[in-house]
């Protein structure tokens, strides 16, 4: 262990532990001014955030660095005005903090009410995407949470760039100075400290790839809401609209193959695949998207490559997609339950009976019906920006919002009153 990387992170972590007292009580006007002054920021610096962000690009391709993961890091105009909308619309959003959630009165004359309250100082540790940067900051510090965020080494100067703005901003409008902390170290020691910050840090939430989270939720003594993997599906039933189903798919694989609401399964009735399948690997190869079936799929389609065990449980990230044909909705939930992540899973049909029981019976944090699997994120949702999809079933689960950033409080007044 590096000491003197522990020293840092446990000093930043005082630091917010101290601003997130003062924030707690922040007004809502000042926190969305804030909010507002950082999105500003971000448009007014994007030159050198780009800037910063083309020498990880550069180092990145040098490594040899996957296309998905280049995906991920790579920063352009659009992608800087995306993160400012998304502070602005955290900044419309309605305030959570001090909103009651129950009110009663007890036979003895007691008032009790539950009040949310901020959590308190909430660790991020996410690799490769610096729009995370800004997303948390976003949503930490509209909920009343000091953060300590720990980007991965892979994009230290854009997060560098962007968390050098945003705290210069934010403070400038009224935020407690520490409130909003970047750990600006490549050193993967700085991870391990985060995970013994009891006391410092109440709340731990990993960002990234398998390998990160399961090292955090196995190894952390902070208590950790887990952000896990998406190996989501898409089920075209018997009688579904096909050319809807096609247009799903595409979607759901190509829009974005590296984010986790990407498919990387698709399931097809044995009533529709004669026709759906060739039409969809046609659309596919059109899109670069390489193609793995399983013995009935590659009977349609026998130019596709042989789809394996593993390959039902991957997580691709990639313009890669497994093709299984199911003989009815019983085979296609049960195989979606036995591999999912509890993510985001999607039926496409034209019988209401199945997509209500797709619904009931898929285990995920997201179901849909007729829709993309793409559409699992807290913008679209309407919670501005999002720490995660939350993929457990505690406290919060699906995209992780304001709500999700929250704590309760109960206020009792009494009259006197003592217990017999």
């Amino acid at each position: 262990m590096n000491n003197n990387i522990e020293e840092i992170v446990r000093e930043q972590a005082r630091a917010a532990k101290e601003a997130s007292r003062r924030l707690a009580v922040t007004s809502s006007a000042v926190k969305d001014a804030a909010l507002r002054a950082m999105a500003e920021a971000l448009e007014e610096n994007a030159a050198k955030i780009l800037e910063a962000n083309a020498g990880d690009m550069a180092a990145a391709r040098e490594k040899g660095t996957p296309r998905a993961m280049l995906d991920r890091l790579m920063l352009d105009e659009k992608r800087i005005h995306g993160m400012a909308d998304g502070l602005r619309q955290t900044a419309m959003l309605p305030d959570p903090i001090g909103e009651g959630e129950m009110e009663t009165i007890r036979p003895n004359g007691l008032e009790i009410r539950r009040v949310k309250v901020p959590i308190g100082v909430i660790g991020i540790i996410y690799e490769a995407r610096p729009n995370v940067t800004a997303d948390a900051a976003a949503l930490c510090l509209k909920s009343g949470n000091a953060v300590l965020l720990r980007g991965g080494s892979e994009a230290l100067q854009s997060n560098r760039a962007v968390s050098r703005v945003l705290v210069e901003a934010a403070e400038k409008a009224g935020m407690p100075k520490g409130a909003l902390q970047f750990i600006d170290s490549a050193s993967r020691d700085a991870v391990g400290v985060m995970m013994n910050l009891t006391g410092l840090l109440d709340v731990i939430i990993p960002r990234g790839g398998a390998g990160l989270i399961r090292r955090v939720v196995t190894e952390s003594a902070v208590p950790v809401i887990e952000t896990g993997a998406g190996i989501c599906h898409t089920f075209v039933d018997e009688g579904a609209d096909l050319d809807m189903a096609l247009r799903i798919a595409l979607n759901a694989k190509t829009s974005r193959p590296a984010v986790c609401n990407a498919m990387e399964t698709i399931l097809v009735h044995e009533g529709v695949a004669k026709e759906f399948l060739p039409k969809m690997a046609k659309a596919m190869r059109e899109k670069d998207v390489e193609l793995r079936g399983d013995e009935a799929a590659r009977a349609v389609v026998p130019d596709m490559a042989v789809a394996t065990e593993e390959d039902w449980a991957t997580e691709y990230d990639d313009l890669i997609l497994s093709v299984k044909i199911v003989k009815n909705i019983d085979e296609a939930i049960a195989h979606i339950n036995r591999y999912n992540t509890g993510h985001s899973e999607t039926i496409v049909t034209n019988d209401l009976n199945r997509a209500h029981r797709f619904q009931r019976e898929v285990d995920a944090a997201a179901v849909y019906v007729n829709a993309s699997t793409r559409f699992t994120d807290g913008f679209e949702f309407g919670f501005g920006a999002e720490i995660g999809i939350s993929t457990q079933k505690l406290h919060a689960r699906g995209p992780m919002g304001l709500n999700e950033l929250t704590s309760t409080k109960y206020l009792i007044f009494g009259e006197g009153q003592i217990r017999a």
